[in-house]
Protein backbone atom coordinates (compact mmCIF):
# COMPACT_ATOMS: atom_id res chain seq x y z
CA UNK A 1 0.00 0.00 0.00
CA UNK A 2 0.95 3.54 -0.06
CA UNK A 3 3.46 4.94 2.18
CA UNK A 4 3.29 8.06 3.46
CA UNK A 5 6.35 9.69 5.28
CA UNK A 6 5.81 13.38 7.21
CA UNK A 7 8.86 15.41 8.05
CA UNK A 8 9.27 19.46 8.83
CA UNK A 9 7.89 19.04 12.45
CA UNK A 10 10.29 20.55 15.87
CA UNK A 11 10.14 23.20 18.11
CA UNK A 12 8.70 26.64 17.60
CA UNK A 13 7.91 29.57 20.13
CA UNK A 14 4.41 30.72 19.44
CA UNK A 15 3.96 33.10 16.82
CA UNK A 16 6.21 31.17 14.48
CA UNK A 17 5.90 29.44 11.57
CA UNK A 18 6.60 25.58 10.46
CA UNK A 19 5.99 23.93 7.08
CA UNK A 20 5.25 20.12 7.36
CA UNK A 21 6.00 17.81 4.56
CA UNK A 22 4.07 14.75 3.88
CA UNK A 23 6.26 12.67 1.26
CA UNK A 24 4.49 9.36 -0.84
CA UNK A 25 5.13 6.42 -2.75
CA UNK A 26 3.90 5.37 -5.69
CA UNK A 27 2.90 6.79 -8.89
CA UNK A 28 -1.32 7.33 -8.04
CA UNK A 29 -0.53 10.14 -5.78
CA UNK A 30 -2.54 12.77 -8.27
CA UNK A 31 -5.04 10.07 -8.17
CA UNK A 32 -6.25 11.16 -4.46
CA UNK A 33 -7.26 14.29 -2.35
CA UNK A 34 -5.30 14.16 0.78
CA UNK A 35 -5.86 15.72 3.93
CA UNK A 36 -4.16 16.02 7.31
CA UNK A 37 -5.08 15.65 10.57
CA UNK A 38 -3.58 16.36 14.76
CA UNK A 39 -3.82 14.67 17.67
CA UNK A 40 -3.12 16.97 20.80
CA UNK A 41 -1.36 15.28 23.58
CA UNK A 42 -4.52 13.17 25.36
CA UNK A 43 -6.80 14.10 22.83
CA UNK A 44 -8.43 12.26 19.61
CA UNK A 45 -7.33 12.59 16.06
CA UNK A 46 -8.97 15.75 14.45
CA UNK A 47 -9.37 17.40 10.79
CA UNK A 48 -7.38 20.11 10.08
CA UNK A 49 -7.63 20.37 6.17
CA UNK A 50 -7.64 18.87 2.80
CA UNK A 51 -6.82 19.08 -0.60
CA UNK A 52 -8.63 17.75 -3.94
CA UNK A 53 -6.56 15.73 -6.46
CA UNK A 54 -5.60 18.69 -8.82
CA UNK A 55 -5.01 21.22 -5.84
CA UNK A 56 -8.12 23.58 -7.15
CA UNK A 57 -10.06 22.85 -3.45
CA UNK A 58 -9.57 23.16 -0.40
CA UNK A 59 -10.76 22.57 2.96
CA UNK A 60 -10.03 23.66 6.24
CA UNK A 61 -11.49 23.14 10.16
CA UNK A 62 -12.73 27.08 10.88
CA UNK A 63 -10.43 27.28 13.57
CA UNK A 64 -7.70 27.33 11.73
CA UNK A 65 -8.54 28.43 8.37
CA UNK A 66 -5.97 31.48 8.07
CA UNK A 67 -3.40 30.54 9.97
CA UNK A 68 -3.00 27.13 7.96
CA UNK A 69 -2.46 26.31 4.59
CA UNK A 70 -2.40 22.92 2.70
CA UNK A 71 -1.12 22.43 -0.92
CA UNK A 72 -0.06 19.92 -2.77
CA UNK A 73 2.87 19.20 -5.84
CA UNK A 74 2.45 15.92 -7.80
CA UNK A 75 5.13 15.91 -9.47
CA UNK A 76 7.29 15.64 -6.45
CA UNK A 77 4.08 13.34 -4.57
CA UNK A 78 4.19 15.42 -1.78
CA UNK A 79 1.06 17.27 0.38
CA UNK A 80 2.28 20.42 2.51
CA UNK A 81 1.26 22.18 5.78
CA UNK A 82 2.26 25.59 6.25
CA UNK A 83 1.42 26.50 9.80
CA UNK A 84 1.52 30.35 10.53
CA UNK A 85 1.37 32.54 14.00
CA UNK A 86 1.28 28.66 15.99
CA UNK A 87 0.06 28.71 19.19
CA UNK A 88 0.67 26.36 22.14
CA UNK A 89 -2.95 24.53 21.36
CA UNK A 90 -1.26 24.00 18.47
CA UNK A 91 1.15 21.35 20.13
CA UNK A 92 0.48 17.47 18.19
CA UNK A 93 1.47 15.30 16.11
CA UNK A 94 0.63 15.37 12.84
CA UNK A 95 -0.52 13.26 10.69
CA UNK A 96 -1.35 13.20 6.15
CA UNK A 97 -3.49 10.71 4.69
CA UNK A 98 -4.78 9.97 1.38
CA UNK A 99 -8.68 10.13 0.90
CA UNK A 100 -9.94 7.16 -0.24
CA UNK A 101 -14.01 8.01 -0.48
CA UNK A 102 -15.15 11.43 -2.48
CA UNK A 103 -13.89 14.94 -1.72
CA UNK A 104 -17.53 15.48 0.61
CA UNK A 105 -16.82 13.30 3.35
CA UNK A 106 -13.49 13.62 5.53
CA UNK A 107 -13.92 12.44 8.77
CA UNK A 108 -10.87 9.72 9.56
CA UNK A 109 -12.87 7.05 8.27
CA UNK A 110 -13.05 8.14 5.12
CA UNK A 111 -9.09 7.96 4.93
CA UNK A 112 -7.36 4.73 3.95
CA UNK A 113 -3.66 5.70 4.50
CA UNK A 114 -1.92 7.21 6.88
CA UNK A 115 1.61 8.39 7.60
CA UNK A 116 3.72 7.70 10.90
CA UNK A 117 2.97 11.74 12.07
CA UNK A 118 5.75 14.34 12.91
CA UNK A 119 5.99 16.18 15.88
CA UNK A 120 5.47 19.83 16.34
CA UNK A 121 5.46 21.67 19.71
CA UNK A 122 5.15 24.83 20.16
CA UNK A 123 6.30 26.48 23.14
CA UNK A 124 4.91 29.90 25.37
Amino acid sequence: QVQLVESGGGLVQAGGSLRLSCAASGRTFSTYAMGWFRQPPGKEREFVAAISMSGSLTYYTDSLKGRFTISRDNAKNTVYLQMNSLKPEDTAIYFCARLATNWGRKASRDFDSWGQGTQVTVSS
